[in-house]
């Protein structure tokens, strides 16, 4: 719905509870402290005071799954891990997001062997990729404002047509962004 443009008074903004909602829940993600690799090493200093990504969009890391909405899957994804992967991200409470940070956690990166996940999309949906080994912080911004974008395209039609024609956007989306992946290595040598 959005801002009424018809104003009774200049100081006086009428607006509906559930815009108020989607607008908090876009402009302050809280994100899982979920680091594997050296992708972590980026995604801890663009928290810092150099790039504060965490003031800039009002995020706050959280320690519990149960509170967060948002995880960065920041590293390499082992087949050992991937379980437990799964798990925190299905404590998180819904609407949930998920970016993959880094090569490792997109395709697996370099190591192609029996003992790591070939992209994390095998064990959860990815919503954000971020490309590079490793990713700058500022690749992890553009990320987080791209899944802003998405969010407000979901609440847009979940609001308009309803959630189950949001979540088929949202998996055409996700579908999109992994076929722009490329072909994922077969194991074979």
């Amino acid at each position: 719905m959005g801002m009424s443009t018809v104003q009774s008074h200049p100081n006086i903004i009428t607006t509906t509870a559930d815009w108020v909602f989607s607008w908090a829940r876009r402009s302050s993600l809280w994100w899982l402290q979920f680091g594997l690799a050296c992708c972590a090493i980026e995604m801890i200093s663009s928290a810092m005071p150099r790039f504060d990504l965490a003031e800039r969009f009002g995020m706050l890391y959280r320690a519990s799954p149960r509170q967060a909405d948002l995880m960065i899957v920041a590293g390499t994804v082992t087949k050992k891990m991937a379980p437990v992967v799964r798990q925190l991200y299905d404590q998180m409470a819904d609407p949930k997001w998920v970016i993959s940070m880094g090569s490792c956690a997109n395709v697996g990166g370099p190591f192609d062997t029996y003992a790591v996940v070939q992209g994390v999309d095998q064990v959860i949906p990815v919503d954000i990729y971020v490309p590079g080994c490793p990713p700058v912080p500022e690749a992890l911004y553009y990320g987080v404002l791209e899944l802003q974008n998405r969010i407000i395209r979901y609440e847009r039609l979940k609001q308009r047509y309803g959630l189950e024609a949001a979540e088929a956007d949202r998996q055409e989306q996700r579908e999109a962004a992994r076929a722009a992946l490329g072909p994922r290595s077969s194991g074979a040598r």
